[in-house]
């Protein structure tokens, strides 16, 4: 299975990524969306800012999904892995304050973080708010530049 995964631009990420500062992609959600039951060890994941090609391809080395979150464990999950998810002390209470309601966490641990060949997609079918995509076959949804 391979992913893609969409994120803000706003919150830079993708360098983070390719420099290892950011060794965790986590998702947060109120029901379980995809990659929830979807992604393994040894899958690809695929990284693009929104509105822009995929630049960045990283595999899959762990994944932990959390359940049944409190406003107490959001906060135990970004002290303990927020510095691996890129995401610095001064900034753990903006997190805070956007995860606190959340009731499932996943956290793909992500390894050889490489820049690829930028390519486009094409996500019908998926929703045009999806922020992350799982396909058996991402050529079918890979349009070339």
């Amino acid at each position: 299975m391979e992913h893609i995964a969409i994120m803000k631009k706003s919150w830079k990420l993708l360098p983070k990524i390719l420099t290892q500062e950011k060794k965790i992609e986590s998702r947060w959600y109120k029901v379980k969306l995809p990659p929830w039951d979807k992604i393994t060890k040894g899958d690809n994941v695929f990284f693009k800012n929104s509105g822009e090609p995929i630049s960045v391809k990283t595999e899959v080395e762990k994944v932990v999904q959390i359940s049944d979150l409190t406003s107490q464990k959001v906060k135990q999950i970004l002290k303990s892995y927020g510095k691996q998810d890129g995401i610095n002390k001064k900034e753990i209470t903006k997190f805070y304050k956007i995860f606190k309601n959340k009731k499932y966490c996943i956290l793909i641990f992500l390894k050889n973080p490489q820049k690829i060949e930028p390519f486009n997609i094409n996500k019908s079918g998926f929703g045009n708010m999806s922020s992350w995509i799982s396909a058996e076959n991402p050529d079918k949804i890979r349009v070339t530049i």
